[in-house]
C-alpha cells in the first residue's frame, strides 16, 4: 500500500515558488488564458504555469526590480537643483562627456552603478574606455565565463593584438567589439547573414542560448550548417563558428539589457564626475543605515577632497546635505537619540526665525518636550552644538554643591522662559515692566581629550566624524599594512597585515573550558571580527582586552568558516603599532627637479631635516628631463612623520617604502 500511495505522489509538485518581482501582462483577463491560484497567506493571484512556458500561452512576464541607484540619482538631482539652480535631464545626457570617461579611465568608480568592484576598476584602468559602447561591452563581459575574453578585448582596443574575423561577412557585426562575440544580438544577426535564418529562427537561437537549452541548440546546428554551405562558406570554418557559439551560450548576454545598465551606470558616473559633492551626498544618504558603507564612502569623499563635516544645529538637515561650499553635512536624524520629530522641530524654528545664535537662544525657541534632554545630550556628543563656541565638556559641568549640570540648567531656563516669565507684567496703572530671566552661568573647564570626543561621537553616530583615532598614525598605517579591511577580498589565500583600533572585546569559554577572545578591529574602511584561540589567546590576549589599542594584526586571509561569502583572518601575530614602528623603519625618497635646487632651497631643506632626527632612511634624487641623479643625504637618518612629509612636499615628490 505504501508503494501504491508513493506512486501517486511521484512526479507531483511538492511546492510552488513565486518570482519576487515577476508580473504577468495579458491582453485580457488572466483567467481567460491561464490557470491561476491564490498565493499562500495572501490574496495575490499567481499562475500555475511555470515561468519557462508562460509566454507560449500568449502572455508576457516582466520582472520589475527595485533599484536603489534610481533613488540615489533622484536625490542627487535635488541637491544639484538646490545648489546650482540647474535642472538636469538624465535622459538626454551627452554620451561623450570627457570628465565622465576620465573617471572611468582612472577607475574611480566607487559609489557608481555596476562598475565599482575592485576587479572592474582594474580592467577599466587597462581598457581606458572612451566611448559608451565600451561600457556596454564591459558590463556584459564582467561576469563568470566571459571575463576570460576581457584581456583580448582590451588588447585589441589598445592595438596590441590584431583584430581577426573567421569570415569577412562577420566584420560589420563584430567590429564594435573588436572581433569578440559579446552579445546574443550579434549571434542573431550573424545567423541571419551567414545561414539565412529568419528573424524567428534567430530569436529561437537567442532564447536557447539564454536558457542553456542544449537540445534546441543541437537541433538548430544542422539548419545553420546547411544554410552556411548553401551560401558558399567553408564548412570547416562554419563548424568552428558554431563550436564557439556553443561555448558562448554558457555566458551569452543580452545587449539591450547591458545597454540599459550601462546607461544608468553612465548617469551615476556623470554626476560623480561633474557634481561630486551632490552625488556623494546622495550615496551617503541612501546608505546611511549601513555604517560600514557610510565609513567607506566617507573615506572615498576624503580621497576626492570633499569635506564631510559633522552635524551642525544651524546647517544640518534630516539626512546628509551639501552646503554652498560643496561640503557634505551629516544629518541630525542619523544621531542616536535624536528622533525625526525633534529634527523637524529644529528645522521649522530655523526656517521661521533664522539660525540659532546661542545655545540659550535654542532652548528659548524649540519645543522642549520634543527636543528634550536626551536629544540635546546626543546633539552635544555628536558635535552639533560646536557652532555655539562652547566646549562639549562645559554642557555636562556641575558647579560645586549643584545637582544640575549646565545642560539641565539651560533646559530649566528655557522652560521658564517659554512659560511666560519674561512677559510684560501689567501694573495697576496699566504700564508694563519687563522682567528679565538671567541665562545660566557656564563655567570654563578644559575640553575632553580628542580620544574621548571621538569615542562619544562614535557612540551616538556609529562612526567617527571630526576625525579618526588612526589619524595620528595614518603614515604608519599606510606603510605597514597590506590592505584595508574593505579590500581584504583581493588577498584571499595570502598572509596579510592589518592595522586598526580595537573596538569591542569579549572573553568567552568553549565547551571544553578553554578561554578565547572575540574582538573587533576597526580601520577607516570598516570593521572586522577576529578571534584568538588556545596559544594565540594566551600569547596575545593582553593586546585586545581593552578597547582603544591600535594594533598590528598579521594572519591568513581566507573564506569564513561558516559563511564562505565572508572573508576572515586567521590571526597569527598581534602587536601594538608602536612596537611595529620601533622595529621597522620607513624609507623616504625625495625627488627634486633640478630647477628647484639652489642655495636657499638646500639651506631650508637642511633645517627641516635637522628638526626631524631619527632612525628612518632618507634618499634624494635630482632629475632634469631624461636624466636622474641619485644622492645620499649626509646625515642620512630622519624621523618620518606627517610634519616631515608635508614639509618635504614643498621641494618635490615624496615616496615612501617600508624598511
Amino acid at each position: 500500500k505504501v508503494i501504491q500511495e508513493a506512486v501517486k505522489l511521484e512526479g507531483s509538485v511538492r511546492n510552488t515558488g513565486i518570482h519576487a518581482a515577476g508580473i504577468i501582462i495579458a491582453p485580457s483577463d488572466l483567467t481567460d488564458l491561464l490557470p491561476v491560484a491564490v498565493a499562500k497567506d495572501s490574496e495575490l493571484l499567481v499562475t500555475q504555469y511555470e515561468g519557462e512556458i508562460i509566454e507560449s500561452a500568449g502572455v508576457i512576464k516582466m520582472d520589475f526590480l527595485g533599484l536603489k541607484t534610481l533613488s540615489i540619482l533622484k536625490t542627487a538631482l535635488k541637491h544639484i537643483k538646490l545648489n546650482h539652480h540647474r535642472d538636469i535631464d538624465l535622459d538626454i545626457l551627452a554620451l561623450e562627456d570627457e570628465p565622465t570617461f576620465g573617471l572611468y579611465q582612472r577607475g574611480e568608480t566607487n559609489g557608481t552603478f555596476q562598475f565599482e568592484s575592485a576587479g572592474m576598476q582594474k580592467y577599466l584602468k587597462e581598457l581606458k574606455p572612451d566611448k559608451f559602447e565600451d561600457l556596454i561591452a564591459m558590463n556584459a563581459l564582467y561576469r563568470p565565463g566571459p571575463m576570460d575574453y576581457i584581456p583580448t578585448y582590451i588588447a585589441r582596443k589598445q592595438g596590441r593584438e590584431k583584430i581577426t574575423y573567421d569570415l569577412p561577412e562577420m566584420e560589420e557585426i563584430l567590429k564594435e567589439t573588436y572581433g569578440v562575440t559579446v552579445y546574443q544580438e550579434q549571434v542573431m544577426l550573424l545567423s541571419q547573414r551567414l545561414a539565412n535564418f529568419t528573424k524567428g529562427d534567430a530569436d529561437t537561437l537567442r532564447k536557447a542560448m539564454g536558457k542553456k537549452q542544449k537540445a534546441v541548440l543541437d537541433k538548430m546546428k544542422s539548419k545553420f550548417m546547411e544554410g552556411c554551405v548553401a551560401n558558399g562558406h567553408p564548412e570547416k570554418v562554419c563548424e568552428k563558428i558554431w563550436t564557439d557559439w556553443e561555448a558562448f551560450a554558457q555566458y551569452a548576454f543580452n545587449k539591450s539589457h547591458s545597454t540599459c545598465y550601462a546607461l544608468v551606470a553612465y548617469q551615476t558616473a556623470y554626476l560623480k564626475a561633474n557634481y561630486p559633492a551632490e552625488y556623494m551626498c546622495a550615496v551617503l544618504t541612501h546608505n546611511q543605515n549601513n555604517l560600514d558603507k557610510v565609513s567607506f564612502f566617507m573615506d572615498e569623499c576624503r580621497r576626492m577632497e570633499i569635506m564631510v563635516l559633522g552635524p551642525d544645529i544651524n546647517e544640518s538637515g534630516v539626512s546628509f546635505t551639501v552646503n554652498e561650499k560643496g561640503e557634505i553635512r551629516f544629518g541630525l536624524a542619523a544621531i542616536k537619540g535624536v528622533g525625526e520629530a525633534a529634527v523637524q522641530e529644529i528645522i521649522q524654528q530655523r526656517e521661521q526665525d533664522g539660525a540659532f545664535q546661542t545655545f540659550f537662544d535654542l532652548v528659548r525657541r524649540v519645543n522642549l518636550r520634543t527636543v528634550n534632554k536626551k536629544t540635546m545630550e546626543s546633539l552635544v556628543l555628536a558635535g552639533a552644538f560646536d557652532t555655539f563656541g562652547l566646549k562639549r565638556a562645559q554642557y555636562f559641568t556641575q558647579q560645586k554643591n549643584d545637582q544640575l549640570n549646565v545642560l539641565e540648567h539651560a533646559i530649566k531656563y528655557g522652560g521658564t522662559y517659554q512659560q511666560g516669565s519674561q512677559q510684560e507684567q501689567a501694573t495697576l496703572f496699566g504700564d508694563a515692566v519687563e522682567v528679565e530671566i538671567a541665562e545660566p552661568t557656564v563655567p570654563d573647564v578644559p575640553e575632553w581629550n580628542s580620544v574621548d570626543k571621538l569615542k562619544q561621537e562614535y557612540d551616538v553616530c556609529g562612526i567617527y566624524l571630526s576625525g579618526h583615532p588612526l589619524d595620528e598614525h595614518r603614515l604608519e598605517v599606510e606603510a605597514f599594512r597590506t590592505c584595508s579591511i574593505a579590500d581584504m577580498h583581493q588577498f584571499v589565500g595570502r598572509t596579510i597585515s592589518l592595522i586598526g583600533l580595537v573596538g569591542s572585546s569579549q572573553t568567552r569559554t568553549t565547551k571544553t573550558g578553554d578561554k578565547f577572545s572575540i574582538f573587533t578591529l576597526e580601520d577607516y574602511s570598516g570593521n572586522l571580527e577576529c578571534m584568538l584561540f588556545k596559544e594565540m589567546y594566551v600569547k596575545f590576549k593582553h593586546y585586545v582586552e581593552d578597547p582603544g589599542y591600535i594594533i598590528h594584526v598579521k594572519g591568513n586571509c581566507q573564506p569564513g568558516y561558516r559563511d564562505k561569502e565572508k572573508i576572515e583572518v586567521r590571526v597569527q601575530e598581534v602587536e601594538l603599532l608602536s612596537e611595529t614602528r620601533a622595529k621597522r623603519s620607513i624609507k623616504v625618497r625625495l625627488k627634486m627637479p633640478l630647477a628647484k635646487v639652489d642655495t636657499k632651497q638646500i639651506v631650508d631643506l637642511k633645517a627641516i631635516l635637522d628638526a626631524h632626527p631619527g632612525n628612518d632612511q632618507l634618499a634624494m634624487e635630482v632629475y632634469h628631463e631624461q636624466m636622474q641623479v641619485p644622492l645620499r643625504s649626509v646625515n642620512g637618518l630622519v624621523q618620518v612623520d606627517k610634519g616631515l612629509i608635508k614639509a618635504l612636499g614643498r621641494f618635490g615628490e615624496v615616496q615612501l617604502a617600508v624598511g
